[in-house]
């Protein structure tokens, strides 16, 4: 069998999607289609633009999802899986590439998520920091700890064994980095991003996301979708309304969707979009 799978934010880079827009009349009328909808040429950011730029949370979103499923919709009748799955923005590109959203009303979308974590990034500093080398269950413990001592800190993704990605307040990230690494951790990474995705501290953003999700219409999708918030398959369009509500402040949990893939029988795994993450996590969970 055959699963699907679709990047988040962090795989963009400058130039992303050129060559399809280049080589395919469909990509071309796609990408001037989404240069509508938003209202500005993202193309032209996406082609030329620097990493700064691609960097903004209400770009790289948009970016790397028309990357991802304009790349899968150009397969036409080749696009064909028996499952997909995608890891936090990239479960939107799986409702479009599955069927479950139109390809308008998933950039829509999409674009409000962004500007939605954009302000709720805005209203308190917050990052986010990967965990190298040490079990979940420590980490989970002390984020725990920081949190109750008053500075919110969350386990945000389950990318693969040994690596935790935790989502918080600065001081928050700051404490948990410092006392996960006394606890053992291999390294302790913040990362380059612009506010705590999949945390409480995304709860503004929750509001605005939900409304706009309840006022979108979904279909049935061809295939499964595994969900973030529960790594189970779900086909049904309400349960899909509600876990992508819930995505916004839960854990992705791409290690578990994968195992629980495995075990519904994907042999093998494709990654539409920009870059190849999600296939080195994949070769990692085992």
């Amino acid at each position: 069998m055959k699963a699907f799978v679709f990047p988040g934010q962090g795989a963009q880079f400058s130039g992303m999607g050129k060559d399809l827009y280049e080589n395919s009349p469909l990509a071309k009328e796609l990408f001037e289609k989404a240069n509508e909808i938003l209202g500005y040429r993202i193309t032209d950011i996406m082609f030329d633009g620097t990493d700064e730029e691609l960097r903004q949370t209400k770009v790289t979103q948009p970016a790397v999802f028309l990357h991802s499923v304009i790349s899968a919709l150009c397969l036409g009748d080749d696009f064909c899986p028996d499952m997909v799955a995608g890891h936090s923005l990239g479960e939107f590109s799986a409702m479009v590439a599955s069927g479950a959203l139109s390809f308008e009303d998933g950039l829509k979308l999409v674009y409000a998520r962004a500007l939605a974590m954009q302000k709720a990034c805005e209203m308190q500093p917050s990052t986010m920091a990967a965990i190298i080398a040490l079990p979940d269950e420590t980490i989970e413990a002390v984020c725990q700890e920081v949190t109750e001592s008053g500075h919110t800190v969350v386990a945000a993704n389950y990318n693969c064994p040994g690596q935790v990605v935790i989502s918080g307040s600065m001081e928050g990230i700051r404490l948990a980095c410092e006392k996960l690494t006394e606890a053992g951790a291999k390294r302790a990474l913040p990362l380059s991003v612009g506010g705590a995705f999949h945390s409480p501290l995304m709860d503004p953003a929750k509001v605005e996301l939900e409304a706009a999700i309840r006022a979108t219409e979904f279909h049935t999708p061809k295939c499964p979708v595994y969900q973030n918030v529960d790594a189970q398959p779900h086909t049904d369009p309400e349960e899909i309304k509600a876990n992508l509500i819930a995505q916004l402040t839960s854990p992705v949990r791409w290690t578990q969707s994968v195992l629980n893939m495995r075990a519904d029988g994907a042999e093998t795994f494709t990654e539409y979009g920009p870059g190849s993450v999600l296939t080195g996590l994949i070769r990692k969970i085992k």
